[in-house]
């Protein structure tokens, strides 16, 4: 079963007795599944299993759910602002994807948006903290996709939460999406939810109550994020202005784990979608798949193949006619950002009387 198969068969719409038997089964699964964490973070608060502490501070940026919340322009954020700051941040990350322990595209895309923060892959975070601090090159650290690593301990948790699908079709996984029960957001320090642009205020405020429920320590802890297209990148790193394209139509090419939320930031900036190919997360693309989608782009009018940047980083430099819409993070609430910046400058610092981030 594809992705799109699982979405469809786990949020209900796939109906029948078939589709109900697998839900059944999911449901089961997910019983198991919740016990196995249930257990694992219970050893960790009661000190069974150890948390480990870096020699640096550690700002950790995750989600509740599996799929695409919006985490690499957020660690990138983070990241800018531990630089306008004075501080050099490195960011450890698991690699999930890679080929051959090579860069996964996570990191190809934080090399693009932050060239100058050194950046330590590792199924063992600990271990990648310590290979940035044992270089001192580092006084900061970004930890990506770090809400589950519990080992490595974090001076503030930054927890993304989806607007479009907050709650992960409201079961574990693998009946739903959820990696953890909501209870868990009682860890979190900050809770942003992005694309908040997306649904309309009355749906934000359910997802906030639902979040307050579960965790009251967030009550003014909980930060609106939009997704902002900004430009189109072309493979050879030059920007070209949105409003140059917004005539053509567009062939659309991802392999992320919010692909309809790509398609809706495509839709918004202007521009009119001819087809679309999805493929898994993290997808690895072979020749055949990316003559098959510029033979697809072809014949729906000539259309401009458009993908996200975590995938045109991927490509072979010969794809001359895929474009990367580039997006920004935004606070519609400008409030909001100074929430951000007030709650990291209170990690970073470490002694008493020092300030190292800007006022």
């Amino acid at each position: 079963m594809n992705k799109s198969g699982f979405r469809n068969l786990v949020s209900g719409h796939a109906d029948g007795f078939v589709a109900s038997g697998l839900r059944l089964a999911l449901g089961v699964a997910s019983l198991g599944y919740g016990l196995a964490i249930r257990i694992r973070n219970e050893l960790y608060q009661r000190g069974w299993k150890s948390i480990q502490g870096a020699a640096v501070p550690v700002i950790s940026v995750g989600n509740l759910t599996t799929g695409g919340t919006g985490k690499t322009p957020l660690v990138a954020m983070v990241c800018h602002l531990l630089q306008e700051s004075g501080l050099r941040p490195g960011v450890v990350s698991r690699g999930y994807g890679s080929v051959d322990g090579g860069a996964n595209d996570e990191k190809l895309v934080l090399n693009l948006l932050c060239p100058n923060v050194p950046h330590a892959q590792d199924p063992d975070r600990v271990a990648a903290a310590n290979s940035l601090t044992s270089s001192k090159c580092v006084d900061a650290i970004v930890m990506d996709d770090g809400f589950q690593h519990r080992r490595l301990q974090r001076d503030l948790d930054i927890v993304l939460i989806d607007a479009t699908n907050p709650f992960g079709y409201g079961n574990l996984l693998p009946r739903g999406l959820l990696r953890e029960p909501l209870s868990s957001l009682q860890r979190a320090d900050i809770v942003m939810i992005t694309r908040a642009n997306l649904v309309g205020a009355q749906v934000l405020a359910e997802i906030e109550r639902a979040i307050i429920d579960a965790a009251p320590q967030l009550v003014g802890h909980i930060l609106h994020i939009d997704f902002q297209p900004t430009f189109l990148r072309n493979p050879d790193g030059t920007r070209m202005s949105l409003s140059d394209e917004v005539t053509r139509p567009v062939y659309l090419m991802a392999g992320i784990g919010n692909p309809d939320a790509f398609q809706g930031t495509v839709i918004r900036a202007g521009m009119r979608v001819a087809g679309t190919s999805w493929f898994p997360d993290h997808h690895h693309y072979s020749s055949d798949d990316l003559n098959r989608v510029q033979q697809q782009a072809k014949a729906s009018n000539e259309a401009m193949i458009v993908t996200t940047l975590k995938d045109l980083v991927k490509l072979p430099t010969g794809c001359l006619n895929v474009r990367a819409l580039e997006i920004a993070a935004v606070f519609p609430n400008p409030n909001h950002a100074g929430v951000l910046e007030r709650l990291i400058r209170r990690a970073v610092v470490r002694e008493p009387g020092v300030t190292p981030f800007r006022k």
